[in-house]
């Protein structure tokens, strides 16, 4: 790839202005390294193209999904000991030295991670005596045992009869009756929550117990298990609640628990994907494969046979094997398009028109649970994975048309009316408060949050400052900034800035995500740079900027304010601060050149970079991704922005 005079002449001046190394003293770098830096990435990055025109990095989290899967494959009978020994070994060596797991890297010791990790090397045949096993055991308890763990630890103990059934919070299946302006409804949760929670509504109604070949006594903490006592005047009357529901549990209407199963088992079926699962995640999943079994469906009912031989394809089998709890192609191939075209490379070249084709085929056309709170908007939407027709994203479709906007299509019309859906259905897809959920509109009953069963991870979907920003963002950059709905964005992104200036991050961590992602949004849909919102972002930027020049958040910054807009500078993180910086006018600053610079010294000889953060965001507080192609679509972003 060649770049253009006036781009290295930009980048020139950028790195003449700043001190560019990863130390504190830092010496100046030319203009030949860090145009070098570049095109090395973008040769790397079209390298990965795979040869129908996708990407797809891997996307890994903790160690839970290794767990989980072996567990689950013990409860249906299927687990083979040579998989389960190559899991082991993965699982292994995620383990700390205090025998502990975490749930990203860098991260502190996660009790419910480590009990799930140490059942499964017991299955692997693990022996609690040796000294990793006890290692594990003892941190165990000294967080309080199993009887601290949260409750979906709790419930895949209790499908092997380590814990008691009583003392997980009660799901009645009969909740799929309720109508959708009933509170804590099905469609109150957000689609990920929603289909786990079906799934395990039919779980918990039969409760089966497949005992373990061993039992987990030296896992138990030195204090009994405490019912959950609720935070709030609100949480403790849904723990009563809880009790009262236990109750029916143990003696349901028999003629009404039949049809509740019926209808939830005619729910989960009628959202299976064509790639054999249930939301393109791990966890439906899982559960749907569960709940099935158990109202009979055989190993060799289609169903099943489809979802477990869809897993082996969110499984990476080497050496070690893992399990993605999640695949994103889509996501992955549009921010490539975005990043080549920031790097200059032509919108009518091979790799990009064979991108945008497979994109353009990946539009989905059917209704999804969306519909349910919009069944006159028509379709137009995209998902994150290869299949998902039920719950397109909203996050991914604006990006997807970023993308496509970047293309010199031989077709124009059939890239235009796909560009055009896809307008239409975001359009009606923003919630009453002028922003955008990633999935669902007004999905903001915070009430579903209090309930004793949601003890891990977000389970409702309201608009986030990154989601609303991607959206203004498309609007300007397709030249509508003025349009009402752009408009309202803006408001929204503005009466949303954090009092220190930056935007919070929702779906990437965290901070430095979220103002990566607004500032070009506000730009993009005409807010003056000079606009005080502008100018306090940029500030919080410079105050955090490391001084190696990069830029790095803990994911602890979701429960510690401390850690806000602090940790090791990471090439995903950094990019994310260039991206503001040069939106904001600020491209060719001192601090942008040191960040260019952190990014050219820390580049590896194939022309990626190394990062073993988790930069990604599932839930905040408790679940975290590391997108494996981050480290390089965003460093070609902010660099090939920074040379225009």
């Amino acid at each position: 790839m060649e770049l253009e005079a006036d781009s290295m002449d930009a980048l020139s001046r950028a790195c003449e202005a700043a001190d560019l190394t990863q130390e504190e003293s830092p010496a100046p770098v030319g203009r030949e390294p860090a145009v070098d830096a570049l095109e090395r990435a973008v040769e790397r990055l079209l390298a990965l193209q795979h040869g129908d025109g996708s990407w797809k990095g891997e996307l890994e989290t903790n160690v839970t999904m290794d767990a989980e899967d072996m567990l689950l494959r013990e409860f249906l009978g299927i687990r083979e000991p040579d998989a389960s020994a190559r899991c082991a070994t993965w699982i292994r060596s995620q383990q700390h030295a205090d025998g502990t797991w975490s749930n990203f890297y860098g991260g502190p010791a996660d009790l419910s991670t480590t009990v799930e990790a140490y059942v499964a090397l017991r299955l692997a045949g693990d022996r609690p005596e040796q000294p990793h096993m006890q290692a594990a055991a003892a941190a165990i308890r000294a967080a309080g045992g199993v009887q601290r763990a949260r409750v979906f630890t709790h419930i895949w103990l209790a499908l092997f009869g380590a814990w008691p059934w009583e003392q997980v919070p009660a799901l009645p299946a009969e909740m799929i009756f309720l109508p959708r302006w009933v509170p804590l409804n099905v469609y109150d949760f957000a689609c990920w929550a929603r289909q786990t929670v079906v799934a395990l509504s039919v779980v918990l109604a039969i409760r089966p117990v497949r005992a373990l070949p061993f039992t987990l006594e030296e896992l138990d903490g030195p204090l009994p298990w405490q019912p959950p006592r609720g935070s709030s005047a609100l949480g403790r009357v849904l723990v009563a609640a809880d009790r009262v529901l236990h109750a029916y549990q143990r003696r349901p209407l028999a003629p009404l628990r039949r049809v509740a199963l019926r209808y939830a088992e005619r729910w989960i079926v009628d959202r299976q994907e064509g790639d054999g699962g249930w939301g393109g995640i791990q966890p439906p999943w899982v559960y749907s494969l569960i709940a099935l079994s158990l109202l009979g469906y055989p190993l060799e009912h289609p169903v099943i046979a489809r979802g477990l031989a869809g897993m082996q394809s969110f499984t990476i089998d080497e050496d070690l094997r893992r399990v993605e709890a999640c695949q994103s192609p889509v996501w992955d191939t549009c921010l490539s398009l975005i990043a080549l075209h920031d790097a200059g490379v032509p919108g009518n070249s091979d790799a990009v028109l064979r991108a945008a084709d497979w994109l353009l085929d990946q539009q989905i056309l059917e209704r999804g649970d969306w519909a349910v709170r919009r069944p006159a908007l028509e379709p137009g939407g995209w998902a994150f994975e290869f299949a998902n027709a039920n719950y397109p994203d909203i996050d991914d479709t604006a990006e997807v048309v970023i993308a496509l906007g970047t293309v010199n299509h031989p077709e124009p019309a059939r890239l235009n009316a796909a560009i055009d859906r896809a307008v239409r259905w975001l359009s009606g897809m923003r919630s009453s408060d002028g922003g955008w959920g990633a999935f669902d509109v007004d999905n903001c009953r915070t009430l579903v949050r209090e309930i004793p069963f949601c003890d891990f991870g977000e389970v409702i979907d309201p608009p986030s400052a990154d989601v609303t920003a991607h959206i203004v963002e498309m609007f300007g950059l397709m030249d509508r900034g003025a349009d009402p709905l752009a408009r309202g964005g803006v408001r929204w992104l503005l009466e949303h800035q954090e009092p220190d200036g930056s935007w919070f991050g929702r779906w990437g961590v965290n901070h430095i995500y979220g103002t990566g992602a607004v500032l070009p949004a506000l730009v993009a849909a005409g807010v003056p740079r000079t606009h005080t919102a502008i100018s306090r972002a940029v500030g919080w930027l410079l105050a955090h900027q490391n001084p190696d020049g990069g830029w790095g958040e803990d994911c602890r910054s979701y429960d510690d304010p401390a850690w806000i807009g602090r940790g090791e500078s990471t090439p995903s993180q950094t990019a994310w601060a260039l991206l503001a910086l040069e939106a904001a006018g600020e491209g060719r600053s001192e601090a942008a050149g040191r960040g260019i610079g952190w990014l050219v010294a820390t580049q590896l000889a194939d022309g990626g970079w190394d990062e073993p953060q988790h930069t990604g965001t599932g839930f905040p507080s408790d679940f975290y991704i590391k997108y494996h192609l981050y480290r390089l679509i965003f460093p070609v972003m902010a660099l090939g922005r920074c040379l225009r």
